[in-house]
């Protein structure tokens, strides 16, 4: 068996031995990723029941990771011929997906907002220059378009804390570097093509970069939440001075 379709058009796909993936469209956009988020929910809360290990949400679709030993449990040999594995665990997620609506997706939309403080320009954001001058703009114009816009996390990926935002203004779109950079300093924030992200770490990477914030994106010391931002929380940026952006930093330290 390849594929099974649900009801609310859902296409749940074989992914190697113990997982598959759930397509939620094809589209970037917030009415897809809002439906990431509700099926993210919904799964977390079934994940025993379901008996399911991980759930890992992109910008339209999840990966379902499972431990094949505890969907086995408790099926009879002969049970197990009748249905594959993935039979097995497409039918239990069938279950819950089909009773999904339109108005869970509403209710299930995050509430969570973030405030980025950023420190725009100079070398903390050394490519503001040249994004400003492909548009025919001021560097304050750039600034005032990347702060004054309100952004969602459509996934966390690239690096452990990395977050896609979606919502920028195709005002101040603009391409990666043909060749990337070798480090980009932990904590940059950049632009490529209509979305704009946070460096988590310093790592390889060919955004454009207009800033940077003091904040700390990921800490694996922090257990239960080591990104700071999640799938679904809304994000929007504050300028702030060279003067801000130090005794932030030595607040985060601390």
């Amino acid at each position: 068996m390849d594929e099974c379709v649900t009801k609310i058009n859902y296409i749940l796909q074989p992914l190697g031995d113990s997982g598959l993936l759930i397509s939620l469209g094809s589209a970037m956009d917030e009415a897809t990723n809002a439906k990431v988020e509700a099926v993210m929910r919904l799964l977390q809360d079934a994940k025993d029941e379901l008996g399911t290990v991980e759930y890992v949400p992109a910008f339209a679709s999840i990966v379902v990771h499972y431990n094949p030993y505890e969907i086995w449990r408790g099926r009879s040999e002969e049970e197990k011929k009748h249905a594959s594995l993935f039979e097995t665990v497409c039918a239990r997620l069938k279950r819950k997906l089909d009773a999904l609506t339109e108005e869970a997706i509403k209710d299930n939309i995050s509430s969570r907002h973030v405030k980025i403080p950023v420190l725009y320009g100079g070398e903390h954001g050394p490519d503001l220059v040249d994004v400003a001058r492909l548009h025919v703009m001021t560097e304050e114009e750039v600034v005032a378009i990347h702060s004054g816009g309100s952004y969602k996390v459509y996934m966390i990926g690239f690096a452990p804390g990395f977050p896609y935002l979606g919502g920028m203004s195709g005002r101040i779109a603009s391409p990666r570097h043909k060749t990337p950079r070798i480090v980009i300093p932990a904590g940059s924030v950049g632009i490529a093509g209509r979305q704009t992200g946070i460096y988590p770490l310093a790592t390889p990477g060919g955004w454009q970069l207009i800033g940077r914030t003091p904040f700390t994106l990921f800490n694996p010391q922090r257990e239960e939440r080591p990104s700071l931002l999640q799938a679904g929380d809304r994000v929007s940026f504050v300028p702030i001075t060279k003067a801000e952006y130090e005794d932030l930093r030595e607040e985060v330290r601390r």
